[in-house]
C-alpha cells in the first residue's frame, strides 16, 4: 500500500513510527505551500535528508556548522561543480582541516533538524517513494528514529505553547525600560545575541528569524524566555497597518522584589528551554 496522504490526518509521528516498525526503505518527501522536504530511510533508520528550496551541499553545511568561514565557503562555490559532497570531504579529512567525525555530526546534526522540523508542519502533502535511495554523490548516516520521534514529540508540545503566547512573527520588540535590567550583564547564547541585535520597532520577528537563519521554533523560543524576564516588550512593526490582536502590548510593570531577581530569571528561563 502506497503512502500518501495529508499531514492533517496523517502525522509525521504517526509517519516516522511506521517506518521505524517496518523497518522501510525509501524516501518520504513532504510539501507545503513554499518548502518542500525529502528524507531518506534505510531499513527504518534516518540516512539523509535535504530542503528541496535551499542549498543543501556540503559546504553549505559545514558553514552553517561554523566549520567555514565566509570566505572558504565562496571559494569553495568558485569551483563549482570539480567536486561533489564525497569528494569534498575526502579532502577536508586528507588535508587536516576537519575529521570525519567532525563531518559525520555536521551532516547527523543537519538531517536531524530538517527532519525535526517537520514535526511543526500542520499542513502538507506527503508521499513515500519505496527504495528511493539518496543522490549517489551524498554523504548517508546511520541514525535510529526512537529518539528523533521522542524528541519531535516534545517539540510538538512546545510548538503549540509557543504558538498560544506569539502567535504571530508579524510583531516587533523593543527593549523594555526598566531599572536594572541591562541586558550586557546576561549571558547569553550565539543566537539569542544575534536576536538581540535587531531587536527594534523597525523589525519583525519574521524579518530577524530571517536575518539571525532561525525557524519559527527557535525565534518563538528566543522571544518567550526574553519577554518572560522582561527584557522585551511588543510593539507594533513601523510601518504595519493596525490590526486585532491578542498579544498584549506591554509587560505589567515589575515591583522591587521582580526587579531583583530579573536576571537571575533570565537566566532560569534560558537554560530551561
Amino acid at each position: 500500500m502506497a503512502l500518501k496522504g495529508n499531514l492533517r490526518d496523517f502525522t509525521i509521528t504517526q509517519l516516522l513510527n511506521l517506518i521505524n516498525i517496518a523497518k522501510k526503505s525509501g524516501t518520504l518527501i513532504v510539501e507545503a505551500t513554499q518548502e518542500s522536504v525529502s528524507v531518506a530511510f534505510r531499513e527504518g533508520k534516518l540516512a539523509y535528508a535535504q530542503n528541496d528550496h535551499e542549498d543543501n551541499s556540503l559546504a553549505a553545511v559545514l558553514h552553517h556548522a561554523k566549520k567555514l568561514n565566509n570566505n572558504q565557503l565562496q571559494r569553495l562555490k568558485e569551483r563549482g561543480n570539480q567536486m561533489n559532497d564525497k569528494q569534498l570531504g575526502l579532502m577536508l579529512i586528507n588535508a587536516n582541516y576537519l575529521s570525519q567525525r567532525d563531518i559525520l555530526i555536521c551532516l547527523q546534526m543537519h538531517y536531524i533538524n530538517l527532519l525535526s522540523g517537520l514535526f511543526t508542519w500542520e499542513e502538507g502533502l506527503f508521499h513515500f517513494e519505496n527504495e528511493l535511495a539518496p543522490p549517489g554523490d551524498k554523504i548517508t548516516v546511520q541514525i535510529g528514529l526512537e529518539n528523533i520521534i521522542m524528541e519531535g514529540t516534545r517539540r510538538v508540545k512546545e510548538w503549540e505553547h509557543l504558538q498560544d503566547e506569539i502567535p504571530s512573527l508579524d510583531i516587533a520588540l523593543k527593549f523594555a525600560d526598566r531599572p536594572g535590567a541591562n541586558i550586557k550583564n546576561i549571558s547569553l547564547s550565539v543566537d539569542e545575541w544575534r536576536v538581540v541585535k535587531y531587536i527594534s520597532p523597525k523589525n519583525t520577528l519574521n524579518q530577524i528569524a530571517r536575518a539571525a537563519q532561525l525557524d519559527d521554533v527557535q525565534m518563538r523560543r528566543i522571544a518567550y524566555g526574553l519577554l518572560q524576564a522582561g527584557l522585551v516588550e511588543f510593539v507594533r512593526a513601523q510601518g504595519a497597518k493596525p490590526r486585532p490582536s491578542t498579544i498584549p502590548m506591554s509587560i505589567p510593570a515589575a515591583n522591587k522584589e521582580e526587579q531583583k531577581s530579573l536576571i537571575n530569571r533570565l537566566i532560569t528561563r534560558i537554560r530551561s528551554l
